[in-house]
C-alpha cells in the first residue's frame, strides 16, 4: 500500500515550464488521493512546487533539508513538518526511509545522486519499494541507454530494467500508484 511518495527532483526555477505543470498536477493528485509527499524540504523549482499544489490541497508534506540549506533560505516553512538535519547523508536516509515508493521527476545531480542510490538499494536487496521515472519529453532516455550499455556488458544484472517503472505522463504515474494500492 502506497500512502506516501518520495519525490526527487530539481530544485532550479529555470526548468521547462511543463515540468511544474506535471509537478504541480502531481501534487494535486496526490492530496486528493490522501498520499502524503516526502521531498528534500525546499521551496525552489520543482520541489517547492509539487510541495505547494499538495498543500493547496489539502494534503500533507514531510520535508527534510540539511541545515547548511536551511541558512541558504532555501527551507520551505509552509509544510505540515520541516524536519532540519545536520547532513545531507541523515536526509537521504529519512528520505529513503519514509517514502512508500520513489518518484523521480526532472532534475540535476542531486535527483541522479539520489535516484542512484535507491536503484543500487534495490539491487543490493535493502528495500523492495516501487521506483517510479517520470520520463517527460524522455528526459531520462540517456541514461536508460547508459542502464542497457552496462547491463549489455554484464556491469549489472540484466534484470535491471525491472528495478523501476518508466512512465511517461502524469496519468501514467497515477495509474502506477494505484495498481499498487489495489
Amino acid at each position: 500500500m502506497i500512502s506516501s511518495v518520495t519525490v526527487y527532483c530539481s530544485s532550479s526555477n529555470l526548468a521547462p515550464r511543463e515540468y511544474f505543470t506535471a509537478a504541480a498536477e502531481l501534487g494535486r493528485e496526490f492530496a486528493l488521493q490522501n498520499i502524503s509527499l516526502v521531498f528534500g524540504g525546499g521551496r525552489v523549482g520543482l520541489m517547492g512546487c509539487i510541495a505547494d499544489a499538495v498543500m493547496e490541497n489539502g494534503g500533507t508534506v514531510k520535508g527534510i533539508i540539511p541545515r547548511f540549506l536551511e541558512e541558504r533560505e532555501v527551507a520551505h516553512y509552509g509544510l505540515s513538518v520541516l524536519y532540519v538535519v545536520e547532513t545531507m547523508h541523515e536526509r537521504k536516509m529519512k528520505l529513503a526511509e519514509w517514502g512508500d515508493a520513489y518518484l523521480v521527476l526532472p532534475g540535476g545531480f542531486g535527483t541522479l545522486d539520489e535516484l542512484i542510490e535507491v536503484i543500487t538499494w534495490k539491487n543490493l536487496g535493502h528495500h523492495h519499494k516501487p521506483i517510479i521515472l517520470l520520463n517527460l519529453n524522455g528526459f531520462w532516455d540517456p541514461l536508460l541507454l547508459f542502464f542497457k550499455r552496462i547491463a549489455d556488458e554484464r556491469m549489472i544484472p540484466e534484470q535491471h530494467a525491472r528495478y523501476y517503472i518508466i512512465c511517461n505522463t502524469v496519468k501514467d504515474v497515477l495509474e502506477v500508484i494505484r495498481s499498487q494500492n489495489r
